[in-house]
């Protein structure tokens, strides 16, 4: 709009009849049209300022002046934090790793897939009551002893959570914690869009507004500066852009990578009289995670390789060695799409959808994995065009109409699969959960040098194929990656005390006589003299056992089974 007649002029020196021969000239000029309004413009400048720019930011304001160098101008993470202007937010960083085991709880062992279904058992985790209880204790206490006092009893703290539905469970726990022990001074705030409903629990559904007692949404942030409510749940929202100076602490239940994790942890940096220091307790990622997404933006910025301009042409030919459309297809539906794209009649949307709809029926007739590949290549081209058009003055009709075709086929494919979720329901049960703190300290951005920014580069290479594995193997991997982290002595001082409990003909004698539940009971009753007899020379791990009633438990159970079973001669 900004540069009509020089694109107009653009357009009338480079039109031709003798190009695009198999489309109409309305449609030729429509498309060229496109192509030119997408490139850089000469008459107009664009500023941009931010704190964490992608790579499609850096290649797009790159435009070196005349002494060749880029117009950027650099003020680093680490200089604002040495001159004050924002807070170091890693500065306080603990994290809890949550220890999981889980069982089988039906007698056929059916395969699943095991992408979905892991998927859908980390879900089960992350929503699971235990879960959820012992986060929102450990949240509230280290509020209650390490923040409330901060910023002279003013100081607030988010909980960011992975969805929706995690954002009600945890406002209804936290709110039965403060309840149930009776604490004052500790209100909380909910936020999350739209309706939530509870499969665990009929007839359930929650609002933000129900939830924060009918604040709405446009008063939540005001509501939350106000010193009764110190801490703001979220799901999704606040988590870009938010700024309140006396947010002092984060709990983080919820995946973060790249700029997210940036952007997110970084509601904290903001700076406020007396406002000295900021914590984070982050349950789900590792400090080496938080590390790679924070380091690129810590000082100067790298970026990668652009994006290969020829990787377009590769996609199309790609995209027609499918025979799912053809060339064809492209210009009959260019045609209508380009003549008529301020006002398409009714009659030009059924023969647009005439035509999409017979390449969706070729689509569905190829083998899942196909269409998946497929459908990553269309993806490709679509965002690798959109990306380049705006650097490179393509003005090439073939791909423009090449690209509205692709846009508008993703937008009629089927979604993957059959559309509908997978759904273990009661096949699975929470068998232990211990939650243990891993990390605290700092985080060091001094060493190592950041990974550059990464362009779109692929040119959509299907995914790993869903393998199909019964679901005890599942969980057995699941257990592997979230179970109890026995190291190698501690595994030899837990054999030591099994292989000397297995000789003692007492014990040996109640395996034998009694069920499990009852042997177990038994073992707990003695077994810090079996713990005792083993002390010398593994006093690390019989302090850890005496003192770390989550581990002993687990140690306990573990023990019981592995006596039990070996005592009665039983197949493991």
């Amino acid at each position: 709009m900004l540069n009509k007649e020089g694109i107009e002029a653009a357009i009338a020196a480079q039109f031709t009849d003798e190009e695009d021969g198999d489309l109409s000239d309305v449609a030729k000029e429509a498309v060229l049209r496109d192509a030119l309004q997408r490139a850089r413009q000469p008459n107009l400048s664009f500023f941009a300022f931010t704190a964490t720019p992608k790579f499609k930011t850096m290649a797009l304001f790159d435009e070196p002046g005349p002494s060749g160098a880029s117009p950027f101008h650099e003020y680093s993470m680490r200089q604002a934090i040495e001159e004050g202007f924002i807070l170091d937010v890693l500065q306080n960083y603990t994290t809890y790793k949550r220890f999981f085991g889980l069982i089988k709880q039906v007698e056929e062992d059916p395969d699943v897939p095991r992408r979905k279904a892991a998927k859908v058992l980390t879900r089960y985790l992350e929503l699971h009551p235990v879960n959820i209880e012992q986060v929102v204790s450990v949240i509230i206490e280290h509020f209650r002893l390490n923040v409330m006092h901060e910023l002279g009893g003013r100081a607030k703290a988010m909980v960011v959570t992975g969805s929706r539905l995690a954002a009600v469970k945890y406002k209804l726990a936290f709110d039965r914690y403060i309840n149930d022990y009776g604490y004052t001074g500790i209100r909380s705030l909910v936020a999350f869009s739209g309706t939530v409903t509870d499969p665990d629990t009929l007839g359930s559904s929650y609002t933000e507004v129900a939830l924060n007692g009918g604040i709405s949404e446009s008063e939540l942030p005001e509501i939350f500066e106000q010193e009764q409510y110190r801490v703001l749940l979220v799901a999704e929202k606040y988590q870009t852009g938010f700024d309140q100076p006396l947010l002092q602490t984060m709990y983080v239940v919820k995946r973060l990578a790249g700029v997210q994790a940036v952007q997110t942890l970084s509601r904290l940096n903001r700076t406020a009289p007396g406002k000295s220091r900021t914590f984070v307790l982050d349950f789900v990622n590792q400090e080496d995670d938080i590390y790679k997404a924070f380091k690129p933006y810590y000082e100067t910025m790298p970026v990668g390789e652009n994006a290969d301009p020829h990787r377009l042409s590769e996609l199309q030919h790609l995209l027609l060695e499918w025979a799912i459309f053809t060339p064809d297809d492209v210009t009959k539906f260019a045609e209508i799409w380009y003549c008529g794209m301020r006002d398409h009649s009714a009659t030009d949307h059924r023969v647009m959808n005439s035509i999409l709809d017979f390449v969706v029926h070729r689509f569905k007739d190829r083998a899942e994995e196909e269409q998946e590949q497929f459908r990553s290549q269309l993806t490709a081209y679509r965002n690798l065009y959109a990306f380049l058009s705006q650097i490179i003055p393509y003005q090439d009709t073939e791909l423009e109409r090449f690209y509205s075709f692709v846009r508008n086929l993703l937008a009629k494919l089927p979604p993957p699969g059959d559309g509908k979720a997978f759904i273990l329901d009661d096949e699975v049960a929470l068998q232990f959960f211990r939650l243990q703190q891993m990390f605290d300290g700092s985080i060091d951005f001094s060493k190592d040098v950041a990974e550059p920014l990464k362009g779109p580069t692929d040119i959509g290479t299907a995914g790993a194929k869903d393998e199909e594995v019964t679901l005890s193997s599942l969980i057995d991997l699941l257990n592997e990656r979230f179970g109890t982290d026995f190291t190698d002595a501690d595994r030899l001082f837990f054999d030591q005390v099994r292989a000397s409990a297995e000789q003692n003909q007492d014990i040996a004698e109640a395996a034998r006589a009694n069920n499990f539940a009852n042997f177990a009971s038994y073992l707990e009753s003695i077994l810090d003299e079996l713990f005792i007899a083993r002390m010398e020379g593994n006093e690390e791990i019989f302090d850890r056992v005496m003192t770390d009633t989550e581990f002993r438990s687990v140690a306990h159970r573990h023990l019981a089974h592995e006596i039990f079973r070996r005592v009665r001669d039983e197949p493991g």
